[in-house]
């Protein structure tokens, strides 16, 4: 029998208690403002969707709440929306315990992506699992709202089309055959600023969101006279550099192009990988950061 001094026992138990999750993005697949409640808070419709870009996110045993993260454009400590998230845990579930929080981020801060929120989700999820306790799902969308109006969707599975703030969500089946060409060009828009400026649709023809995008999966052309983004108006007047990326896509033969939230990503949906490689190629020499997702990509 082989026996364990302390240190080995102690290693042993830190690996036993490691959990490493990934975070994914989401893009928004149209986006409508419809108008302002008297709380400030704007009702909109979209359809979130998920991409295979993702940011990893790793606990660890810890006697208090530390968030470390890799990007300086997110904060660690607790200032990041993940420290809220926990701090939020354990005040529901009144535990003692911490956690070390580590996020490896590859999405795009501040680029209409969700990454922050979509890390924050994973939080909520996972925690309770790692401090072995439960917590009820009705539960986790009220603690997830009151972090942000994008957390709630990213507690569940699929795409969504979500209406409201973005927390009344109705998940179903969307699998996109295009390759996705995702350019997140280095500025940042302001979500406050966004949606100070933007222009309510109230009173436009109303957009069947979810019923667009399943017929433009098989008629593309459905998705560029029937989607759009009502942020693009206000942000493409004020950076006009992100204009140039929706139209760079669609004259380098993308079927569909679209900026996600309120930027300043921007995505293409193109039928011919090939024509992706070289859009991709030209945006990047203009110092722009891309991201492929393959066809019929789900999250694992």
């Amino acid at each position: 029998m082989k026996l364990v001094d302390s240190h080995e026992s102690a290693a042993i138990f830190a690996f036993t208690h490691l959990l490493a999750m990934r975070a994914y993005a989401k893009i928004n697949l149209g986006l409508l403002i419809l108008d302002k409640q008297p709380d400030g808070y704007h009702n909109i419709e979209t359809v979130f969707h998920r991409i295979n870009m993702f940011d990893e996110i790793e606990f660890k045993p810890s006697s208090a709440i530390n968030v470390i993260s890799s990007d300086p454009d997110a904060p660690s400590g607790e200032e990041n929306i993940c420290y809220k998230a926990a701090r939020r845990m354990q005040e529901h579930l009144n535990v003692g315990k911490g956690v070390e929080i580590s996020i490896r981020k590859k999405i795009p801060v501040g680029a209409g992506l969700g990454g922050g929120s979509s890390d924050a989700a994973v939080v909520l999820q996972e925690l309770p699992k790692f401090w072995e306790r439960r917590v009820d799902d009705s539960t986790l969308r009220k603690i997830a709202l009151k972090l942000g109006s994008d957390v709630p969707y990213f507690l569940g599975t699929g795409s969504s089309l979500a209406k409201g703030r973005g927390e009344v969500l109705e998940y179903f089946k969307l699998v996109i055959p295009f390759t996705i060409l995702l350019c997140t060009p280095k500025i940042h828009v302001s979500t406050a600023w966004a949606y100070q400026n933007v222009r309510p649709s109230k009173g436009s023809r109303p957009i069947d969101l979810k019923g667009v995008l399943l017929e433009g999966l098989k008629k593309p052309l459905h998705l560029v006279n029937g989607l759009r983004n009502d942020f693009e108006p206000v942000v493409f007047r004020e950076y006009p550099e992100i204009m140039r990326v929706k139209e760079a896509m669609m004259r380098g033969g993308a079927e569909f192009a679209l900026m996600s939230g309120s930027g300043s990503s921007v995505f293409g949906f193109f039928s011919q990988r090939k024509f992706a490689g070289e859009v991709s190629s030209y945006l990047r020499s203009r110092d722009h950061h891309t991201f492929l997702t393959d066809p019929n990509f789900a999250p694992s």
